[in-house]
């Protein structure tokens, strides 16, 4: 995979609609879940389509070439307990066809605009596996700080070893 320089890579973040469920299916293959645990069932993929959808804190998007509308991703930011107390919390997918052209980081940037506008909490965390070592440059390559190493259970029951990059968010 090439290196991408983000400066010239726009996107937009969408809400998340009601029309966006198939982006989820698109998403929820062995290869996009390997590091989160594996696809999900249909019925779980529908539950998380309608959490999306009825997020009270925080927001689901779904990422779009600002060029062409072509959708590219998701990404998203929701309340987690953590250990400063309440935080944003992100994490993102982007679609097998698009990946390697500095989509995700660009993502990420215009993510942590979205939690500064939102205001309310101070940070935003990310917490990709630290197998993961595409995950683990999007957060570096976005401005987060690397925190270390902690233990993290995603999903319920399933406990796997992730960084903690930290944002500070200055709100």
């Amino acid at each position: 995979m090439t290196a991408v320089d983000t400066a010239d890579v726009q996107v937009r973040l969408e809400p998340w609609s009601q029309d966006d469920f198939w982006l989820l299916q698109r998403l929820n293959t062995p290869e996009m879940t390997e590091h989160l645990g594996g696809p999900e069932t249909e019925e779980q993929v529908v539950t998380r389509h309608g959490r999306y959808l009825r997020l009270e804190a925080g927001q689901m998007y779904r990422v779009t070439l600002a060029g062409t509308g072509d959708t590219v991703g998701s990404i998203g930011m929701w309340e987690r307990d953590w250990r400063e107390g309440t935080v944003w919390e992100t994490g993102w997918g982007v679609l097998p066809e698009f990946q390697g052209r500095g989509l995700a980081v660009a993502a990420a940037r215009a993510l942590v605009e979205a939690a500064r506008a939102a205001g309310g909490h101070r940070y935003l965390h990310a917490f990709p596996s630290q197998d993961h070592p595409a995950s683990n440059a999007v957060c570096r390559r976005a401005g987060f700080e690397l925190l270390g190493a902690v233990e993290f259970e995603y999903p319920k029951d399933h406990w796997i070893t992730s960084n903690d990059w930290r944002v500070d968010l200055g709100v």
